[in-house]
């Protein structure tokens, strides 16, 4: 089944909405590695309405982004709708999607992201505002709902469905697990079964073949991948060989991790500013990149300490040097 927005191929694989990780200079490396769709970060639909700069900066892109939804979490139906609209008629993504998922804290409090599944009549208004305020696609992103003794994914996503969502992404987990314990895929199976929009599954990608894996036990329209890329993105290009029914590429080489972390480390200079903190920001980025090389802890710790991107670079060189003069 087809996403309601053009997509290379026919079983797409999405990069997941992450604060502080799925910026524009991580979705520009995904999509170049095999990502067939990204996503923003979530934004606050409140911060959207009011205009505040920082939260508008976070629905930027760039052409070689697309396509691309600008995901958005909020409780109140007409924030969410001003929102939709704001971003609809200054940004032009392909789609629109609601976070009814995320389990942080500070979101739920104020009964957004995963806090909206204790009351699914405000999701579906929610939903209605929304579609009713953009002619872009609306999808949404949720969980199997707020506890065990509410866990009911179908009958959310029927409702969601109902409302007038145009596709469906299923983290097949409870808000109070957070990201403990096993996602559920059978669920994502059942939901699959049930609604006559795409599915998109999500929870517990952590290599290529789970992605083949997951296809073949839900029969999802496409997967969703967050955690697993951290500091690898080839699990895109990866994934994208065995979906065509290709062996897998050979791992990258430490030169080639450290080459295009420095890449990344560059787009973000160039798109977020050379400033301390950009570089502060992305040293977890360098350790997610080094993650399982030799001596690996003691690289990090060096890593961890840059103030510059040159300090990464120097470092890196002088890791390989001993193996440029093996070669």
């Amino acid at each position: 089944m087809q996403l309601p927005y053009p997509c290379a191929h026919s079983f797409p694989l999405v990069l997941a909405p992450m604060a502080g990780v799925s910026e524009a200079p991580f979705r520009q490396i995904c999509r170049r590695m095999g990502a067939d769709v990204v996503l923003s970060e979530f934004l606050s639909s409140e911060a959207i309405r009011r205009r505040i700069r920082t939260t508008l900066e976070g629905a930027e892109f760039e052409p070689v982004e697309r396509p691309i939804g600008i995901q958005i979490y909020g409780s109140d139906p007409n924030a969410m709708a001003e929102a939709a609209a704001l971003i609809t008629e200054h940004y032009s993504p392909e789609f629109i999607d609601i976070n009814f998922g995320c389990p942080v804290k500070k979101v739920v409090q104020r009964n957004g992201g995963s806090g909206c599944l204790r009351d699914l009549d405000l999701v579906a208004q929610i939903i209605r505002s929304v579609v009713g305020a953009t002619h872009l696609p609306v999808t949404v992103k949720t969980r199997s709902g707020w506890n065990d003794q509410t866990r009911d994914p179908v009958a959310i996503a029927l409702r969601m469905q109902d409302a007038g969502a145009r596709a469906f992404t299923l983290h097949a987990r409870t808000r109070t697990q957070m990201f403990s314990g096993k996602a559920d895929w059978d669920e994502i199976a059942r939901v699959v079964e049930a609604l006559d929009i795409p599915v998109i599954g999500n929870g517990d990608v952590e290599a290529a073949a789970d992605i083949v894996r997951m296809r073949e036990h839900t029969r999802c329209a496409g997967v969703m991948i967050g955690r697993g890329v951290f500091g690898n993105p080839w699990l895109f290009r990866d994934a994208q060989a065995l979906l065509a029914g290709h062996p897998a590429p050979a791992p990258p080489s430490a030169r080639e991790r450290f080459s295009v972390a420095l890449e990344h480390a560059r787009l973000a200079i160039r798109l977020q500013g050379d400033a301390r903190r950009t570089v502060l920001e992305f040293r977890k980025h360098l350790g997610w990149y080094t993650r399982g090389l030799h001596g690996s802890s003691a690289l990090r710790q060096r890593l961890f300490q840059i103030e510059s991107i040159g300090e990464a670079e120097a470092i890196f060189l002088e890791y390989l040097e001993p193996i440029a003069q093996v070669a």
